[in-house]
């Protein structure tokens, strides 16, 4: 008996792949690989069912003989474990991030002699639509807020952008590029307060009250799927943080991170060179258990921001605080560094991961910005937030289009600079 090999996510089911299944069943023994949830994570959003509900539908379809997982979404493993006569694939892959996937089934099949064997792709099955409404769903706070924890368990490092308005959470939302056979994307969404303020004019020192940051939220939240994780500064009054994160938490917000700092709010990156004040060990834990205490659900996660290394107050401190604001109930820690070297970063994470390997470990890499994902991921950091990137890209862009306007005392030249007409108009859908 030949053998056939097919590969799906299963997760979005439709006409087309039972025609799939059904003419690759006709050729010989099915086996279909079924992507695994860290597979499907890699490039798209967080499978709706997990692989073992998704590998159960299948397996229960008629024709297919065998389910395996998948683990990437390059088939060479699975292709060489199996051996199949013939792998089925519908015809929509030739162009686009799949073309290179394609290849290399042809390039491994041809070592056996095996066939790659292509049929229509199902025309009047608007994928598109389909995960739009499914991306509207998602979008739901009791849907949205648990995404970040899954995330965090699927993928080797979470990638976070800023956003400090609508379109650009769009941005982080739609960003997407293909690199060596896998498809890039941001995970979830950083609420800056220094973005958010900025925007707005105004100085980042926690002037922008809770009110109006609600406001920044509701504004992504409207247009976005993806975990947000909210810069919570110091956290405020013990008394007021405790209201403000049931708000939050509400909203589908799946995370705060506050800062052991207390007195007026002086950007961390300033370090020593302005006055700042780190809150004592008992009071920062306090409010960590109070605020532990207001939530309602499991999912919300409340993130200790340890400032000790910003502070010069050394690596035992920082280690010191890590354990206390845990054993306290924070659900991760963010450990900060204005080097511009990792090295006490990574000193750090070694650490860290000796007592606290199962903690959620979070970086941002404003200063230290050379060092790769993989490399933080390699040192146990679950979380890298680009913090202020997109707004910091915006200004001298927008700057410069003022500039040539002024210059040129008109328009024109600073055509090049901006999207057109008609691409502004169709870039925020109308539905």
């Amino acid at each position: 008996m030949k053998t056939v090999y097919i590969a799906i996510s299963a997760d979005i089911l439709h006409h087309g792949h039972i025609n799939l299944i059904k003419k690759a069943s006709e050729y010989g023994e099915l086996i279909v690989g079924i992507l695994t949830d860290e597979a499907v994570a890699t490039f798209k959003r967080l499978p709706i069912l997990n692989f073992e509900e998704r590998s159960f539908i299948i397996e229960n379809i008629n024709g297919v003989k065998k389910v395996v997982p998948q683990t990437t979404l390059d088939y060479t493993e699975n292709l060489k474990k199996f051996k199949p006569d013939y792998v089925f694939h519908g015809d929509d892959w030739k162009e686009g991030i799949q073309s290179q996937i394609r290849q290399n089934v042809i390039n491994t099949l041809e070592e056996w002699g095996g066939q790659l064997i292509e049929i229509p792709f199902t025309e009047d099955v608007s994928i598109d639509q389909i995960n739009n409404i499914i991306k509207n769903a998602s979008s739901i706070p009791d849907a949205r807020r648990g995404k970040l924890k899954q995330l965090i368990s699927l993928k080797p490092i979470v990638r976070t952008m800023e956003a400090h308005n609508g379109l650009s959470a769009l941005v982080v939302d739609n960003a997407k590029v293909t690199k060596d056979e896998q498809i890039n994307t941001f995970d979830a969404i950083w609420i800056s307060s220094l973005t958010d303020s900025t925007a707005k004019g105004k100085p980042d020192i926690e002037l922008v009250d809770m009110t109006s940051r609600i406001s920044t939220i509701n504004e992504i939240m409207e247009v976005t799927s993806k975990p947000i994780i909210l810069d919570g500064d110091t956290g405020g009054l013990l008394e007021h943080f405790v209201f403000n994160i049931k708000t939050i938490e509400r909203m589908g917000v799946s995370a705060i991170i506050i800062e052991d700092k207390i007195g007026l709010k002086k950007n961390s990156l300033f370090g020593t060179d302005v006055e700042q004040t780190q809150d004592n060990i008992e009071n920062f834990c306090e409010k960590i258990s109070a605020g532990k205490k207001a939530l309602l659900t499991d999912e919300f996660m409340i993130i200790a921001r340890i400032e000790s290394l910003i502070l010069k107050k050394g690596m035992d401190d920082a280690i010191k605080r890590a354990k206390a604001y845990i054993n306290a109930g924070a659900d991760g820690i963010m450990i900060h560094s204005r080097e511009s070297e990792p090295d006490e970063i990574f000193e750090f994470c070694d650490k860290f991961n000796e007592f606290a390997p199962d903690v959620p470990l979070v970086v941002v890499p404003t200063s230290f910005n050379h060092v790769y994902e993989e490399e933080f991921a390699k040192r146990g950091v679950n979380i890298v937030i680009y913090a202020n990137h997109l707004i910091r890209s915006a200004y001298p862009a927008m700057m410069n289009t003022a500039k040539l306007i002024l210059e040129n005392e008109r328009c024109k030249e600073a055509e090049d600079q901006c999207l057109s007409i008609k691409e502004i108009l169709t870039l925020i859908p109308d539905e």
